[in-house]
């Protein structure tokens, strides 16, 4: 049976709260992972900007302001992901597996923003193709968490 089904055991929550709230915190989540996704292109073209301060520059600040948003796009989806393990009760194992998982990906994201902050200090960055390599991997763990909240396999 559907989580939104059983609300009212759930302090009488109406299913459409559930699924405003789910869907909210779907949408915030899709954000993030765009800068989750983004952050390490733009660091592959710092990285192959060489000599060129204007086009550095830029790319800095592009990735400064898009790491800002993620940081807020992050925290709303926490924010509805809270509501729905503290208000609807969304509990299993799986989700122990995702939340592992999303720290994951929230430790490669916060990487990534010190890998910018270390090339707008004037610091090196990795090879870009090193970066390039970076760039795959939240992919995979996309992958595993999106496997578990759609399977719930445990």
């Amino acid at each position: 049976m559907p989580a939104w089904a059983t609300l009212t055991s759930f302090g009488g929550a109406s299913p459409v709260a559930y699924l405003l709230t789910k869907s909210l915190h779907i949408v915030f989540v899709i954000a993030w992972m765009a800068t989750v996704f983004y952050l390490p292109r733009i660091l592959v073209n710092i990285a192959e900007a060489g000599a060129e301060p204007a086009v550095k520059a830029r790319l800095e600040l592009m990735g400064r302001r898009l790491y800002k948003f993620g940081h807020s796009m992050f925290g709303l989806a926490f924010l509805f992901g809270l509501v729905l393990w503290l208000y609807f009760h969304i509990s299993g194992g799986w989700l122990h597996a995702k939340i592992a998982l999303v720290l994951v990906m929230l430790g490669y994201f916060i990487w990534s923003g010190r890998l910018l902050k270390r090339s707008m200090a004037g610091g090196s960055l990795p090879p870009s193709r090193t970066l390039r390599l970076f760039n795959e991997l939240p992919v995979l763990v996309l992958l595993a968490i999106v496997y578990l909240v759609v399977a719930k396999p445990f």
